[in-house]
């Protein structure tokens, strides 16, 4: 008896997404019913992807012209410029990461939301498909059974049965009740070319959704290496991995566009498709299965009867009839005719086997089983479906976003490499503060340094001894230090003198000032290298 039927209620992104404008190529408004056959239809899919393509081509004309920009303008060489160009560049890299994480997480969540509806659709497809063959296999086993091996018992029934004309009587009744489970069982459709179209499609759908889920896989893995060289880029100052992760930056842009675009066509499709599904299965089906026995299983009412309850009924009303005649038969033939004890007992078990064979036939048909499983698949690819390509496509546009940003970034971390190197070079290369010093170590042999004023000191006796006459000194550091030496020591020790006569300044120090060291270092060597001679 059929059941009420559970309601299919669709989400309100599916008419959210319905109500997007359906456009040709030639900007012609389309119908937004969900017909694939229809070229103009496709058109208008179409044209969701080039909007996409468009949405891309001005991402990068905006990206172009600001690098220009950032390439062309002079920047301020100023210490204090230079730190807040630094801070920026990595709070921008800070932040375009965090998003391009985000956009992962959502990503994988929409992934393996759509994932899971998918399969959901061909679980009931399968599921279905099990009903319709199985249907098929009752109706061509119990149509067998009735024109061979019934057949069979009969005519070896009727030779034994020749001479008592009551019984051929009830042979030929029997056989003619059997006709009529023919008749009905041929009047029930034929699942066959519906079941070949529905495993085609759960195969296709299958093989289409494997390489989805692993494309969108390898996205997230590559989006991920991306952030990963920008930040090894931005913190070992690599132009190297700078230029690999601004191609790749570009790349990652032209893939999240491009996924923008696959995602929105389907979703809108899918939308189409979810808004009006009993319309679109019934003008596909239209001509393979008669219209009545589509709308039964389709809304499954308690108003609505089933079609096949007449054939059902022929069906066990003439069986039991057979069962009757036979076991007329049994009793009061089988005692005259003991040869047909074999025939006759065949006949009950195929009648026996051809009620139980009914039953299931009517469970099959039944548009409770198969109802729910056409539930299933519309909850699977209009809920879990389409809620996982709207988180994909915020996934792209984040993702976009995280890309535009790095490669924005990418100019302004050059030049201040750039720069960087640049006040590295206004240093002495003797100075061992300098790294590039250290990488030009093993190609320039060091040069002599100047024995420091304690070297001297250290071969004439102890300090004590020493007492060198108080000297005014210009210069105004060297003097700052002298005079703090005469208050914590009471003598000038001059090796309380930071870095005179050692050979290099520190590293904040220009040639000019280091020249200026230098010269007073020279100074006092020679004044005192005359007055305690070797």
């Amino acid at each position: 008896m059929p059941a009420a039927r559970v309601e299919y209620v669709a989400p309100w992104w599916v008419a959210w997404l319905h109500s997007v404008p359906h456009l040709g190529l030639r900007l012609q408004p389309v119908d937004s019913t969900f017909n694939p056959r229809d070229e103009s239809y496709r058109e208008s899919l179409l044209f969701l992807g080039l909007v996409a393509a468009i949405c891309l081509g001005l991402n990068l004309i905006v990206l172009t012209a600001y690098m220009v920009c950032v390439c062309c303008c002079r920047q301020d060489e100023a210490v204090q410029t230079k730190q807040r160009n630094s801070c920026c560049v990595t709070w921008t890299a800070v932040v375009a990461g965090l998003v391009c994480c985000a956009a992962v997480g959502v990503g994988f969540y929409g992934n393996s939301e759509t994932n899971d509806g998918v399969y959901q659709l061909i679980y009931s497809l399968d599921n279905a498909n099990h009903t319709f063959s199985g249907i098929d296999e009752l109706v061509s086993g119990t149509t067998q059974k009735m024109k061979v091996d019934l057949e069979q018992h009969l005519a070896r029934l009727s030779e034994i049965f020749a001479a008592r004309g009551d019984y051929i009587q009830t042979l030929k009744f029997v056989q003619q009740m059997a006709g009529n489970v023919i008749v009905q069982l041929s009047g029930l459709p034929v699942w066959r070319e519906v079941t070949t179209e529905l495993t085609d499609l759960a195969d296709q759908t299958g093989y289409v959704e494997y390489y989805r889920w692993l494309s969108y896989l390898l996205l997230f893995i590559l989006d991920l290496v991306i952030c990963l060289v920008a930040c090894l880029g931005l913190a070992r100052r690599s132009r190297c991995l700078l230029v690999s992760m601004l191609c790749c930056g570009v790349l990652g842009l032209f893939l999240s566009w491009t996924s923008l675009a696959a995602d929105s066509a389907a979703a809108v499709g899918t939308s189409d498709f979810c808004s009006a599904p009993d319309t679109f299965i019934l003008n596909i089906t239209e001509g393979q299965i008669r219209t009545e026995v589509t709308r039964y299983y389709l809304y499954c009412s308690q108003s609505r009867s089933s079609p096949f309850q007449q054939a059902l009924t022929v069906f066990q009303r003439s069986l039991t009839t057979m069962q009757i005649q036979v076991a007329g038969l049994l009793q009061f033939a089988m005692p005259l005719f003991p040869t047909a004890e074999k025939d006759l007992l065949g006949i009950q078990l195929l009648l026996n086997s051809s009620e139980s064979s009914l039953h299931q036939l009517t469970a099959m048909l039944d548009c409770r089983g198969l109802h729910k499983d056409y539930l299933d698949a519309l909850a699977g690819i209009c809920y879990d479906g389409i809620e996982g390509l709207l988180y994909l496509g915020l996934f792209s546009l984040l993702a976009a976003l995280a890309f535009s940003t790095m490669i924005c970034a990418g100019p302004r971390a050059w030049k201040h490499f750039t720069t960087r190197d640049r006040d590295y070079d206004d240093i002495d290369s003797d100075d061992p503060f300098n790294p590039q010093a250290r990488r030009i170590a093993a190609h320039n042999p060091p040069r002599g340094q100047l024995r420091s004023f304690c070297s001297y000191s250290s071969g004439l006796g102890s300090q004590t001894s020493l007492q060198p006459p108080a000297q005014t000194i210009s210069n105004a550091p060297v003097s700052e230090y002298m005079n703090q030496a005469m208050l914590f020591g009471g003598n000038p020790r001059y090796e309380n003198v930071p870095l005179i006569g050692r050979g290099s300044p520190p590293p904040t120090y220009s040639p000019s000032m280091r020249a200026t060291y230098l010269s007073v270092a020279d100074e006092h060597l020679r004044h005192y290298g005359n007055e305690f001679p070797a």
